[in-house]
């Protein structure tokens, strides 16, 4: 015990900084870090050792700014060097136990998931951090109600994120997961535009409210001359995790995903591939009939009942031909903005590979609802373009053939670093993508 009272020691005193400087959201983060600290699990310790090496740090630049300022004055600093430098040490030593041999028995629970959460947690506070201090106006919820305590809320959804974490470590419970978390950041990003719509503007992005139809990515900048925030987003984000997009991160997808499952469907072998090129056709309409309104000087209201009309009809085919087959026909043959993924993905370095191994058994295919393991495509040892990387299909392998692959490292680390990044773009999406 005499470990963790150190590290909650320490938590508290930075805790004590932050309030007299008038933070409490930091003072937050450090006692809520300090609490996960008691779980014993792996990822908390590491978790731990990293955030006090780095509150070390406040320590240091803390003092030298304030014994700079008495030498500036010509006052006595040996108490203060004495008082900062103890300060410095108690949090250094408690961030090295973290990681001693002594601190990793404390932290014994889940030791396979240690790093891996940890990274997760670590990663989506980092982004948030620096998402919330480079944006012009406060992009928290947090800090638009409550101002200066936003670091609470990116603690919490920190914690959100590594306990999805375990919940996907394994391929069954991705695959469980993936669905429900999908549904919940569709949820929360219609839900503020609703509170938005209704009054509470601090749901709302920047008051300029533009349709959320996934064919505007690129229309809406070409229609606009300008505007260019989404369709960035969008190719970051898939050159991060390639196609993963379409099956984790798109705010409409995951309406297509649920009317799949409608009934417990299995996916139909009737969907004619080849139409999952009528996207690129799509694509070719929706991105020249805006040049064309531009062009002709087509006002906004007519170019904005368009577009509406437009996600109208993809909803259509959600909820007609999307229930009935049991497979995603949406995102896989009406999106637009799909087959820019599925190609732009190919760029980026992560691949679903089928072993040699393979026996040919099809589980796989009936896994999938983006129809990309037909039997031609399992026979080629990978999937086909209409793949999204959602990883559905690796718990029905039973000879384990089907993986991710990354360059240099085995197929396990793949599918953990491929986890990591999409699971904290999941959270940092959810912190803060509004209308």
């Amino acid at each position: 015990m005499a470990g963790l009272f150190i590290i909650s020691l320490s938590y508290l005193l930075l805790a004590a900084h932050a309030l007299r400087g008038g933070d409490g959201g930091l003072a937050v983060f450090m006692i809520g870090t300090a609490g996960i600290a008691f779980s014993r699990e792996r990822w908390a310790g590491n978790v731990a050792g990293v955030m006090l090496g780095c509150g070390s740090l406040i320590w240091l630049a803390k003092g030298a700014g304030l014994i700079n300022l008495r030498i500036g004055v010509g006052g006595d600093w040996g108490r203060l060097a004495v008082i900062m430098g103890a300060l410095f040490a108690t949090t250094i030593f408690s961030a090295a136990y973290c990681f001693s041999p002594a601190g990793r028995e404390r932290f014994s629970r889940s030791k396979d998931q240690g790093w891996f959460r940890a990274a997760i947690f670590l990663m989506t506070a980092l982004l948030l951090e620096i998402t919330r201090n480079k944006v012009a106006f406060p992009i928290l919820l947090t800090d638009r109600f409550f101002p200066g305590w936003g670091r609470a809320e990116i603690f919490f959804l920190a914690c959100y994120a590594s306990w999805l974490g375990g919940k996907m470590f394994s391929p069954e419970g991705a695959k469980a997961m993936r669905p429900r978390i999908w549904a919940l950041f569709s949820l929360v990003f219609f839900g503020q535009l609703a509170l938005g719509l209704a009054g509470i503007e601090q749901f709302l992005m920047t008051g300029k409210l533009h349709l959320p139809v996934p064919a505007l990515i690129a229309a809406g900048p070409v229609y606009r001359g300008s505007g260019f925030f989404m369709p960035i987003l969008f190719t970051v984000s898939v050159l991060l995790v390639g196609p993963a997009w379409c099956s984790h991160l798109c705010y409409i997808g995951a309406w297509d995903d649920q009317c799949s499952r409608v009934g417990d469907l299995k996916p139909s072998r009737k969907f004619n591939s080849r139409l999952i090129w009528l996207r690129l056709v799509l694509l070719v309409l929706v991105v020249g009939a805006a040049w064309g309104m531009r062009t002709a000087g087509v006002s906004v209201a007519i170019a904005v009942w368009s577009a509406a009309l437009f996600g109208l009809a993809g909803i259509a085919v959600m909820f007609w031909v999307s229930r009935r087959m049991g497979m995603m026909v949406h995102c896989t043959a009406f999106c637009p903005m799909g087959i820019v993924s599925n190609l732009l993905g190919r760029i980026s370095p992560w691949r679903m590979k089928i072993s040699d191994d393979c026996c040919k058994c099809m589980k796989c295919s009936k896994a999938c609802r983006y129809n990309a393991l037909k039997p031609v495509d399992i026979e080629a040892g990978r999937p086909g373009i209409s793949c999204t990387l959602c990883g559905d299909c690796l718990s029905s392998c039973s000879s384990s053939s089907l993986g991710y692959r990354l360059p240099v490292v085995t197929p396990k680390t793949a599918r953990m670093v491929f986890l990591v990044i999409v699971i904290t773009l999941h959270a940092l999406f959810l912190g803060v993508a509004r209308i």
